[in-house]
C-alpha cells in the first residue's frame, strides 16, 4: 500500500500551488528567516529615525547649497542602506540552508520540476519580503517626517513622486532578497553567497572610486547600491538614473542572475 502510494504521488509531482504552501511552511517555521524578518524591520525603522534625528539636530549647521538640494525622502528612508544586507541574508539562506543541510534533496525528490520550485520559493519570498518591507518603509517614511516637522522640510505621500519613491524602497529592499537567493543557487554556500552579496554593495563602489572620474561618471550609476539611492529619490540626482529606470536595471539584474541560477540547478546534482 505504501509502495502503491510512493508511484502515484511521484506520477502526480505537486502543483504550483502546492509547492508555494510547502515552501510558506518552511519559510515562516525557520529560525533565521523569522530573525531575518524581525531585523530587517528594526534596521528601517529604528536607523531610519536615528538618521533623521541626528540630522534634524544639525540641519541649521549646513551650508546653503545642501540644503538647496536637501531630499527629506531619501534620507527618513536611510535605514534601508542597513536593513538591505539583512534581506540578502534571508534570500540566501533561503536556499543555502538545504544546501547544507542536505534537505535539499529531500526538497527536489518532492518536486522533481527544479524550475517549479525555484518559483515557488521566489514566490514565498517576494511576497514575505515585499510585505515587511512596504510596511516598514511608510512607517519610517512617515516617523522620519514627524522627526523633521518644523526644523527640515518635509514631504508628502500626497506628491506622486514622493509616493513612488517610498513604493520602490520597499521593491529595492525585495529585488535585493531574490538577489542573494539567485546568488544562493549560484554558489550554494552561505559565507560564499553573503560575500559576494556585500561586495556588490560596499566593496564595488570603493573600487568604482579608486577608478578615473571618467568611468565613475559612467558607470557608478550602474552599481546595485546606487540605483537603490535612485528608485528611491523623488528627484534625479546628477548623474543618475531615473527611479524608473533603475527599477528596470536592477530588476534585470535580479532575472539575469536567477536565471543563471535555476540552469545550474538543473544541470548540478544536489
Amino acid at each position: 500500500m505504501g509502495i502503491s502510494h510512493w508511484v502515484r504521488s511521484m506520477s502526480n509531482p505537486p502543483n504550483l500551488m502546492s509547492t508555494v504552501k510547502s515552501e510558506w511552511i518552511k519559510f515562516r517555521t525557520v529560525r533565521a528567516s523569522i530573525l531575518g524578518v524581525v531585523v530587517t524591520f528594526v534596521l528601517t525603522i529604528g536607523l531610519g529615525a536615528l538618521i533623521t534625528t541626528a540630522v534634524r539636530g544639525h540641519y541649521h549647521e549646513m551650508d546653503p547649497l545642501r540644503k538647496i538640494t536637501f531630499d527629506p525622502v531619501s534620507t527618513s528612508l536611510g535605514g534601508t542602506l542597513f536593513a538591505q544586507f539583512a534581506v540578502g541574508v534571508i534570500g540566501t539562506l533561503f536556499i543555502t540552508s538545504e544546501y547544507s543541510s542536505g534537505s535539499i534533496r529531500t526538497s527536489l525528490a518532492a518536486v522533481p520540476q527544479r524550475t517549479r520550485l525555484v518559483i515557488a520559493k521566489a514566490i514565498v519570498l517576494i511576497f514575505s519580503i515585499l510585505v515587511v518591507s512596504e510596511v516598514a518603509v511608510f512607517i519610517t517614511f512617515q516617523l522620519g517626517q514627524s522627526i523633521f516637522s518644523g526644523v527640515v522640510p518635509t514631504a508628502s505621500l500626497s506628491s506622486g513622486p514622493v509616493l513612488e519613491a517610498v513604493l520602490l524602497a520597499g521593491v529595492y529592499l525585495t529585488l535585493l532578497s531574490v538577489l542573494g537567493f539567485s546568488l544562493g543557487l549560484i554558489l550554494r554556500q552561505s559565507a560564499a553567497c553573503i560575500s559576494v552579496f556585500t561586495s556588490l554593495l560596499l566593496i564595488l563602489p570603493i573600487v568604482m572610486f579608486l577608478l578615473p572620474q571618467s568611468w565613475q561618471t559612467s558607470y557608478s550609476k550602474f552599481e546595485p547600491s546606487a540605483l537603490g539611492q535612485a528608485m528611491m529619490s523623488p528627484t534625479p540626482a546628477v548623474n543618475s538614473f531615473g527611479a524608473g529606470t533603475a527599477s528596470i536595471i536592477l530588476l534585470a539584474y535580479v532575472v539575469v542572475t536567477l536565471g543563471i541560477g535555476t540552469m545550474l540547478l538543473h544541470h548540478r546534482d544536489a
